[in-house]
């Protein structure tokens, strides 16, 4: 396979970047304000992963006022065990309790001890195992507060970024929904080196193996598809329908080649 290394890097470059749906250029007030919405944003809501580097982006982000609040949702779900595993692989992050912890008991606790943000400011969901109950249990907890943003920022594994969105515009689709932002910590870039894949910036902060990164983007195409196989309204009606684009889908086709072992079954 190494021969066709390069535009397998180039493939799933296309399906990543796909994935991340970045809507903002940056973590800033300015790049809110450059989709049209008023800046700070009413609402942050970081959705529990294994990534570190969005912590290191949302703790930036708060400094700068990017937004008015910050909401972490995250139980106990299958990304529970990466995140403790990248935690104590960290060696910015040493001391802290994780067993028995909740996502967003241990994402906060980071951002409190490690990058100084007030953990009383941040609005913790600690219930929800997956995508589609982070959304659901997100607006249960706003509405016990009594809030309602206008407009909300969502960050996620970049892998998960586009079905976090679909997830959130399906739960809130009943009513008069927020102005929901995309706002992946980057987007994931992958290269040939040698025979193997490697990542562009590989120094970023608890990214994934390259086998993890693969099985994550080759399972996320099956699972936006709206068809009875998919989570879109055709299907098992966990999201919002999602358009994906010709070329996604031809990328995503080569990848089944060297990858169609790595697929992760919708569940």
């Amino acid at each position: 396979m190494a021969s066709d290394l390069p535009h397998t890097a180039a493939d799933l470059n296309t399906v990543a970047r796909f994935l991340a749906a970045p809507d903002l250029t940056a973590l800033t007030p300015a790049a809110v304000a450059e989709q049209g919405h008023a800046a700070p944003a009413d609402l942050l809501v970081l959705l529990g992963n294994a990534v570190l580097a969005t912590l290191d982006a949302v703790a930036a982000g708060m400094r700068a006022g990017v937004a008015e609040r910050l909401l972490i949702a995250g139980g106990r779900g299958h990304s529970t065990r990466y995140l403790r595993a990248a935690v104590r692989a960290d060696p910015r992050y040493d001391g802290l309790p994780l067993d028995d912890r909740a996502e967003a008991e241990i994402l906060r606790g980071l951002l409190a001890r490690w990058h100084g943000l007030d953990p009383r400011s941040i609005l913790v969901e600690t219930q929800s195992t997956n995508c589609g109950a982070n959304a659901e249990q997100t607006r249960a907890l706003l509405r016990e507060r009594g809030l309602r943003p206008a407009d909300v920022l969502l960050m996620q594994d970049p892998t998960m970024q586009r079905r976090t969105w679909a997830s959130f515009r399906r739960v809130w689709g009943d009513e008069r929904p927020p102005h929901f932002h995309n706002a992946p910590p980057f987007v994931p870039t992958v290269e040939a080196d040698g025979d193997a894949l490697v990542f562009a910036e590989p120094d970023r902060a608890g990214l994934w193996p390259m086998e993890r990164f693969v099985s994550l983007v080759m399972g996320e195409i099956p699972r936006l598809r709206n068809d009875e196989d998919g989570y879109g309204p055709a299907g098992r009606g966990y999201i919002a329908a999602v358009d994906i684009p010709p070329a996604v889908e031809a990328a995503y086709d080569r990848l089944l080649g060297p990858f169609g072992d790595r697929v992760r079954t919708p569940g």
